[in-house]
């Protein structure tokens, strides 16, 4: 029972071991397996929350409390670790100035943001100076690609060449999102040609997002990231349904249907 219990790792080393493996645990899962970027500043606040969760566990008990600050009192008390106690009060400090000084660094690269592509529309929204309900809300024009091919080709042209006018400079000519604005743009404009942008949204979508903009973006989960101007202040609503029209007949893709939901 005495070698057991001389062989057993002390309790202030398990602390040490639990807290390192949650800390790289976390690392491993998001960084490497997920390849989220965990930030700085939230990485620490859970690890502060590790901390106290597993202090509070190995102290739970009197027994434990003592055998986990026993090897603390032992080196700043025991004549025999003079030695030790001075590198180790030489060593903490080092550390925690060193840390301090890296996390008050500036740093010259861009934050992290995740940024939502498509964010949550509302049922309503106002432009034009009436109201618009994006479930029953249809493109007027969009009839004409099977009752009539020849008008719904006029109607893309037209729809084309207000989109080179106005649209190109950001999204660019090949709908790629890299137009000669784009790099001055953060974030830079969607790529049309993405199989995740417009063709995963109705019509309605795009033409309450292009109608109202950045600044037309619901509040919640704010903040919304938008360069896009408010084009209901530039364009007529025929302009932006004919502009709607073109960029899903140059992308080849088909706008989703609220009856195939």
């Amino acid at each position: 029972m005495n070698m057991t219990q001389k062989r057993r790792i002390p309790r202030l080393l398990q602390m040490a071991l639990v807290v390192l493996g949650v800390y790289f645990s976390f690392i491993l899962v998001f960084d490497i397996l997920l390849g989220q970027l965990i930030p700085k500043s939230l990485l620490t606040m859970y690890m502060v929350f590790v901390i106290a969760g597993v202090v509070m566990v190995f102290t739970f008990t009197e027994e434990g409390a003592q055998e986990l600050v026993g090897p603390i009192k032992a080196l700043v008390e025991d004549p025999s670790k003079k030695m030790v106690r001075n590198v180790v009060f030489v060593i903490v400090p080092l550390l925690a100035g060193y840390y301090t000084y890296s996390s008050m660094m500036p740093s010259f690269e861009a934050p992290v943001e995740l940024r939502t592509i498509h964010p949550a529309p509302p049922t309503k929204f106002k432009a034009y100076g009436k109201s618009f309900n994006l479930a029953t809300l249809e493109n007027p024009y969009r009839k004409f690609e099977k009752e009539d091919p020849v008008k719904f080709k006029e109607l893309v042209k037209d729809g084309g060449n207000v989109y080179i006018q106005n649209c190109q400079y950001c999204h660019g000519d090949k709908l790629d999102g890299k137009g000669p604005y784009a790099s001055g743009l953060n974030p830079t404009p969607l790529n049309f040609q993405d199989v995740g942008t417009i063709a995963q949204l109705q019509e309605s979508f795009l033409f309450w997002r292009i109608a109202t903009g950045g600044p037309g973006l619901p509040e919640e989960a704010a903040p919304w990231i938008s360069s896009m101007p408010v084009w209901q202040d530039f364009l007529t609503e025929d302009e932006i349904w004919k502009v709607i029209l073109f960029l899903y007949n140059y992308t080849g893709r088909a706008p989703r249907s609220w009856a195939h939901e």
